[in-house]
């Protein structure tokens, strides 16, 4: 069995287009986190700058390039405490804005990803669509994958990333209203079908009249529940990751009788359909 490595996901109230408060917050609940002996901790969606801009001349001015100012930051607490964060930001490239969140450990950025699935809300109204593949990375012995919010509504997405190798799949999200379903029953899905561990992090409060609904969850392969938060209160959500667990797909309930593989009994051939586009 490999050892216990525990993880973390902090629910928090955001500030609107406000980087230092939002940075200082984040690296507060860092040292939290890390005192409770988390290596990994997930910040929300967009949890640097807000999210909900009106157009993209008022986001551009809070977006900045990764490797960027909050990347050094955020690389220095982690080096002293010995322990990787993923958070949300707006990443300025040339004249595009991405929707995007970003993996930094002791050694600086390990890897950032683009939301590649972007709804018609808030700040993604305006956003480039992300243009990089769906990558998984190491952050000290978990193989992680990166999705945000409305990309967990595609199950395409953690399915990739599971066939490359994933142990854990972080979503940053910012639900509304309306997300219940989503935060009730696909992290679970996501969990069972791939057999991965799971988190997805929410953020609370509200800007410009919407309210995001908490929710926050971390489940393990098979989809049970490890700890969630249903309500919309700060909290940080603790678990332990067993990568093993997480790396064998060959489930025997009943020897001989009753085994599943859900990787390895896929039918690749008859799935064409998926992407054929519309």
């Amino acid at each position: 069995m490999a050892d216990l490595i525990t993880i973390a996901a902090v629910q928090f109230n955001v500030d609107f287009a406000d980087r230092e408060s939002n940075l200082r917050r984040m690296l507060f609940f860092l040292e939290q986190t890390a005192s409770e002996g988390a290596k990994l901790t997930v910040f929300p969606e967009c949890a640097l700058t807000g999210y909900c801009f009106d157009s993209l001349d008022e986001a551009r001015p809070h977006a900045e390039p990764i490797p960027g100012p909050s990347t050094e930051k955020m690389t220095q607490a982690c080096k002293r405490l010995g322990c990787h964060v993923v958070y949300g930001l707006l990443e300025a490239d040339g004249k595009k804005v991405f929707n995007a969140c970003v993996l930094v450990g002791p050694k600086g950025v390990v890897g950032s990803y683009r939301k590649v699935h972007l709804p018609f809300l808030g700040v993604d109204r305006f956003t480039t669509p992300g243009d990089r593949p769906f990558a998984v990375h190491n952050a000290g012995g978990i193989r992680v994958g990166m999705n945000i919010c409305y990309d967990g509504s595609f199950p395409e997405a953690a399915r990739v990333m599971t066939l490359d190798g994933a142990d854990l799949i972080v979503l940053p999200t910012n639900w509304p209203p309306g997300s219940q379903c989503m935060a009730s029953c696909a992290v679970n899905t996501r969990a069972m079908e791939n057999q991965i561990y799971y988190l997805a992090v929410n953020r609370i409060g509200a800007e410009r009249g919407f309210r995001f609904i908490g929710m926050s969850k971390i489940c393990a392969p098979g989809g049970s529940v490890l700890t969630e938060a249903m309500h919309e209160n700060e909290s940080i959500l603790y678990a332990q990751v067993d990568v093993d667990k997480a790396r064998n797909k060959h489930l025997v309930r009943v020897p001989k009788l009753h085994e599943i593989d859900r990787i390895k009994d896929r039918r690749p051939e008859m799935y064409g359909r998926l992407v054929e586009g519309k």
